[in-house]
């Protein structure tokens, strides 16, 4: 009872010097940056759609602007060449959902192998793997490009699937949470069973891995649907995913490109709409997965 009068004690008395006070002071100024700097945005964001061009620059930033706004800045978007924002959703869709398979069925057998099998030059295709993690994902569209117009793919839907599928994180994790969250001796026992290499890494250990295949798809998933600067290279025009397309649509608004020759123009709440609607994709993905990217995200903490 003693030891906690003294520790209550020394807490109150931390709180009450000047180091204390600074500690309070630096951490209120922190989540006050937080959210200036990303809260504030994201209710603007929320909000903007919800209001006419004229009532984004006269009313409060804040407010609530009417249903009515809403459906008209609605079918302003869905009239934007003739609705090509839907055919740049299903594009991003398309090619994310298609790179998502074949980093799946790449990453997840990969990692396997260089966690639990042994083989020559394991060790240095996994020091490559890590390499080539570093290199930013910019540095890669140039030379890719030249391989993929040599091979006449610029403009096919799989010169954008093809790179979005090559994810060395993807392997670097797989490898990480089989190497300390599967038993050797669990997969050694199914072995002594009679079961083959593949029949113990489909049956015993693809079950075990449903987290960190989870976490790779929301990862590979994620960054494909994000990626602007690969795909506006390799898909011009219709073949865009929404992303790109997002840029066409602010080139569209007359506050950002006075000079814009087009004849329809987009206002700034509309494109505001673009922007969440380009965003609830994966806000959705994450709400129904979180449970399986928590537990990915641990289980690769403890040994066993």
């Amino acid at each position: 009872m003693s030891a906690n009068n003294a520790v209550l004690t020394r807490d109150r008395r931390t709180a009450r010097s000047p180091r204390g006070w600074l500690g309070r002071a630096l951490a209120i100024v922190v989540a006050l940056a937080f959210v200036v700097f990303f809260v504030l945005p994201l209710i603007w964001l929320l909000l903007a759609p919800t209001k006419t061009p004229l009532q984004l620059l006269t009313d409060n930033p804040f407010s609530f602007g009417g249903l009515g706004a809403l459906v008209d800045n609605w079918q302003s978007l869905s009239a934007f060449q003739n609705g090509i924002v839907w055919t740049w959703l299903g594009n991003a869709a398309f090619y994310s959902g298609a790179a998502l398979v074949l980093t799946l069925v790449v990453s997840i057998p990969v990692g396997y192998a260089l966690a639990l099998t042994d083989f020559r030059l394991r060790r240095v295709l996994l020091v490559t793997t890590l390499v080539v993690m570093l290199i930013p994902n910019t540095a890669l569209v140039l030379p890719i490009f030249l391989e993929l117009s040599a091979v006449r793919l610029i403009g096919n839907p799989l010169s954008v699937i093809l790179p979005f599928s090559f994810f060395p994180f993807g392997v670097y994790l797989t490898y990480i949470y089989f190497s300390t969250s599967v038993s050797r001796d669990l997969l050694d026992a199914a072995r002594i069973d009679g079961a083959g290499e593949f029949r113990v890494f489909w049956r015993v250990a693809m079950p075990l891995a449903t987290p960190v295949i989870a976490l790779v798809g929301f990862f590979n998933f994620v960054g494909n649907w994000n990626n602007y600067f690969l795909p506006f290279v390799m898909v011009p025009g219709r073949k865009s995913p929404i992303q790109v397309g997002l840029a066409e649509l602010l080139s569209n608004v007359p506050l950002f490109n006075p000079t814009s020759a087009s004849t329809v123009n987009i206002e700034v709440p509309t494109l505001a709409l673009a922007t969440i609607i380009s965003v609830a994709p994966v806000l959705i993905i994450f709400l129904f997965s979180q449970r399986f990217l928590v537990s990915g995200m641990t289980a690769g903490g403890t040994k066993g």
